[in-house]
């Protein structure tokens, strides 16, 4: 017996606008385009609130402060960026900032013939602080959190042992790098985007990059293809406390001498993270990148920069910068559960 054949319902295309509607769409969703919107809004609306309280937001006096007091924080959360997608975390990066800055000033001891010796000290110092990092996860099979938190009290105990203030000096041509600039774009400006510029260039073209990715998004099946995990963990490590040596660098350089304190006063630990997680990468691991870094550390200078125009006290200042994190975190959590349509 012959049955029917039905024929097929013809599919609809979907038509150039309503696709480039949905791609623009879909590009508006990505973690990295939200923060460079939201800044947008936020500049927009710090020039508002500014205005209305009789002053000036974007003043090339505050497009250059904004550069200069992102920079630091920028160094640090690129180093943080690359072992949080490694699925790790650093929290010693402010003490070893303090060490550095120490390690410098007196390592140059105001003299010019010094600068070279201080930054491979600083170099080599960091170098072994994120090896050691690295080795205590790797090795002795301890969570991050608790192993860069010891390091980071060691590293405590022998700056608090060792200096009661300021000791060192930077010497006027190293200050340079703290204070000069080049039209609108400060020295250290630079320095950030260099960093900025390899870190994306390490992560997108070479294949410590796509390792980095592979163990930050499933350690084990990274394991299980070949990928050496742990030796891709103390790297990462290592080359996040060599960004924060090279932030203890630009500090020593701004502030002409060593400071005990300048690294956790700053709280580059938690400010770093809180960069990342606002430039949407994912705490854990595997999913992020640079230019998000980039997008969540102007954020937090553009909303600092409101701040202090608009003279806010600072026990609302770290509300709403926490309540800005929050719902950052919780919109990318939405997102990253979000079933396909």
């Amino acid at each position: 017996m012959n049955l029917p054949v039905r024929a097929p319902r013809p599919t609809r295309r979907p038509t150039r606008s309503g696709a480039a509607h949905g791609g623009l769409a879909a590009r508006l969703r990505e973690p990295t385009q939200v923060v460079f919107l939201a800044l947008l809004g936020l500049v927009a609306v710090g020039y508002v609130l500014v205005a209305l309280d009789g002053g000036q937001f974007l003043t090339m006096e505050s497009v250059v402060g904004i550069q200069q007091r992102s920079a630091a924080l920028g160094i640090v959360a690129i180093g943080q960026t690359l072992v949080i997608l490694a699925g790790s975390l650093d929290l010693s990066v402010a003490y070893l900032i303090s060490l550095a800055s120490l390690v410098a000033a007196e390592t140059m001891a105001g003299q010019d013939g010094n600068i070279l010796p201080a930054v491979a000290a600083v170099l080599a110092v960091s170098t072994l602080v994120g090896l050691v990092n690295g080795l205590i996860i790797t090795r002795l099979r301890v969570h991050a959190f608790i192993a860069t938190l010891g390091v980071a009290l060691v590293i405590k105990g022998v700056v608090d042992h060792l200096y009661d203030g300021p000791a060192g000096k930077v010497p006027e041509s190293f200050q340079v790098l703290g204070y000069s600039r080049i039209g609108p774009i400060p020295v250290s400006a630079m320095l950030w985007a260099g960093v900025a510029v390899a870190a994306w260039f390490l992560l997108s073209r070479t294949r410590l990059g796509y390792r980095i990715y592979a163990v930050g998004g499933n350690e084990e099946v990274a394991r299980l293809s070949g990928i050496r995990t742990g030796r891709v963990i103390v790297v990462t490590h290592v080359l996040c406390s060599v960004c924060a040596g090279i932030a203890g660098l630009l500090l020593a350089a701004r502030l002409g001498a060593g400071a005990p304190t300048v690294g956790t006063d700053g709280g580059y630990d938690l400010e770093s993270i809180a960069a990342v997680v606002l430039g949407g990468t994912a705490l854990a691991g595997g999913k992020g990148g640079v230019a998000g870094t980039v997008g969540g550390v102007l954020l937090l200078a553009v909303l600092d920069t409101i701040f202090n125009q608009l003279e806010v006290n600072s026990f609302v200042k770290d509300v709403v910068r926490g309540v800005v994190i929050v719902i950052a975190v919780a919109v990318y959590a939405r997102r990253g559960t979000r079933r396909p349509a």
